[in-house]
């Protein structure tokens, strides 16, 4: 009888504990999925507001940048107007007005009609500099004068179209024209010169293509 005792209290002891371990790795491993879980939910809020910020930043700056252009693009405007001399065709634009211009030669006692725009300032005149505007006006055939630019054309550094530019036809050159400068140029005849105006880099482009149908002279 006292042997039957002992094996039901050993068995009741056997079944507490093997109860008491079982919960306590229950309790154990809840509390580890809990720790992961919470770790990992950490580390995914992490992420995904580490790509909110960044995507944040990259829409301010995204509209930072149109924003100044839009500011740039309004500093410009009201255009101011351009005439050449009378006796040259009165080659007339509009420019922006945040742009200052340098007459290097202004043809009053004949000879070639040169003129520079640059915006804020006109740095010393040079080959290799560039500008945002140089127009000339110079007595010479018009074959000729594209004729000089036939072998860029056909090595491909040059691309040509035509333009109509106040009823008459003339040449658009875009591309390369030396080492420095990179631009875009229209060449037209008046009368019996040759008329040239040309933006040296492709930043001044939009400027460029904006002016061009704002071209006037007289025949």
């Amino acid at each position: 009888m006292i042997l039957n005792n002992k094996i039901q209290e050993k068995g009741s002891i056997d079944i507490w504990m093997i109860t008491t371990i079982s919960l306590i790795v229950l309790v154990i491993g809840i509390g580890a999925f809990a720790i992961w879980s919470f770790v990992n939910y950490n580390e995914q809020k992490t992420d995904v507001d580490s790509k909110i910020n960044i995507a944040t930043d990259t829409a301010e700056k995204k509209q930072a940048d149109i924003d100044e252009v839009k500011f740039a693009q309004w500093r410009k405007e009201p255009n101011r107007a351009f005439s050449g001399p009378e006796d040259y065709g009165l080659v007339g634009f509009n420019y922006p007005k945040t742009w200052s211009v340098y007459l290097a030669e202004d043809a009053t006692s004949g000879g070639t009609f040169e003129a520079y725009f640059n915006p804020v300032y006109v740095p010393a005149i040079s080959t290799s500099q560039q500008y945002a505007l140089h127009i000339t006006i110079e007595q010479e055939d018009y074959d000729k004068a594209l004729a000089g630019f036939d072998e860029a054309v056909k090595k491909g550094d040059l691309n040509s179209s035509t333009v109509t530019i106040g009823g008459t036809s003339g040449v658009r050159l875009d591309g390369t024209f030396s080492e420095d400068i990179r631009g875009s140029m229209v060449l037209f005849k008046i009368r019996d010169k040759v008329v040239t105006i040309r933006t040296d880099s492709d930043v001044f482009k939009p400027d460029f293509d904006a002016l061009i149908p704002t071209i006037t002279f007289n025949q």
